[in-house]
């Protein structure tokens, strides 16, 4: 990203987890951001420090309508979606909405304001993988109709969808499959692993685990997503690129640590695994390491403390 002019954003999904996050570093930046979010699972209070910020105009609005920017745009980057299985179970039309209206909404934007745009797709796109680890050319095992359907094919219609844009009108667009992701923001009740575990064992509640714990999966830390992001829209890639963090795990594996860290003395309880649940999840990321020189730097271990000192916070102030 060029330093001689500051740039201007439009992030959807902006009182979002990974959304608030980018609002944060490119504001600290220097840049102006212009927020937009339906608050459907988004916050107010993730962007709390930035509401006043002169740089900093937010929009509540639902992006599978039509929205007229007027203001110059340099990056329009599109977050805007549920993204933890209790979330997009729970909004199964508004999720289909959002990454069809809303993707194509989103680059109209772009394409009117001759901006950069990024999709925030996911490694939902490889489905219950057949091959691991997972690299972009994988194209995946997805159920279409099974229940998780409506994320999974909501963002392979969005890639779909931002690459005609790019061949049919030359948007500059951009496209991250972002895996597991964690860290300080996440809700309470989010519904992935990370918080799950996180949240039961501070409030001494056994730690859920479904199936035998035997799936795995691999958390990247948000900072060293949003770095990995800032990478992406700078860069002269127009395919899909995986980020995420490769250092494999299973969910059992995770639950012991959380136990550890956390100094818990809660049990762990098994259920039935979901349906069409992943058994495996594991970022190839040469791509990233090669053309972005990109790597996670934040360890899994270091990353959950911190994540586990801001859920602390989130549970004493829910008690005050």
């Amino acid at each position: 990203m060029g330093a001689k002019r500051k740039k201007s954003f439009l992030i959807t999904g902006a009182a979002g987890f990974i959304g608030s996050h980018l609002c944060d570093h490119f504001i600290r930046a220097g840049h102006r951001v212009l927020g937009v979010d339906n608050f459907i699972t988004g916050s107010r209070k993730n962007l709390r420090d930035l509401i006043s910020h002169p740089r900093f105009k937010l929009i509540r609005h639902d992006i599978s309508k039509p929205l007229e920017v007027r203001e110059r745009l340099d990056f329009v980057l599109h977050f805007a979606s549920p993204a933890s299985p209790p979330d997009y179970l729970s909004h199964p039309i508004q999720t289909l909405k959002v990454g069809s209206l809303g993707t194509h909404h989103a680059l109209g934007i772009a394409k009117k304001h001759k901006a950069v745009f990024l999709l925030a797709s996911t490694s939902e796109v490889y489905g219950d993988p057949l091959v691991s680890p997972q690299n972009e050319s994988y194209w995946g095992h997805v159920n279409p109709v099974g229940p998780r359907g409506v994320y999974d094919e909501a963002k392979r219609f969005a890639e779909a969808l931002t690459l005609a844009y790019y061949r049919e009108h030359r948007v500059d667009a951009k496209i991250i499959r972002i895996f597991n992701t964690y860290g300080e923001r996440m809700r309470l009740e989010d519904g992935r692993v990370i918080p799950n575990f996180i949240a039961q064992a501070l409030l001494g509640k056994p730690l859920t685990v479904y199936g035998d714990g035997r799936q795995t999966r691999s958390y990247c830390y948000v900072k060293d997503l949003v770095l990995g992001i800032e990478k992406v829209i700078s860069s002269g890639l127009n395919r899909p690129v995986n980020l995420g963090n490769p250092n494999e795990m299973t969910v059992l594996e995770l639950a012991r640590l959380v136990l550890r860290l956390t100094g818990s003395k809660s049990r762990v309880v098994f259920k039935p695994l979901p349906e069409d649940d992943p058994k495996r999840r594991c970022p190839d990321i040469g791509l990233a390491k090669r053309s972005l020189r990109w790597t996670p730097k934040v360890s899994l271990k270091e990353g959950l403390k911190r994540t586990l000192l801001y859920f602390k916070s989130e549970i004493s102030s829910k008690k005050h």
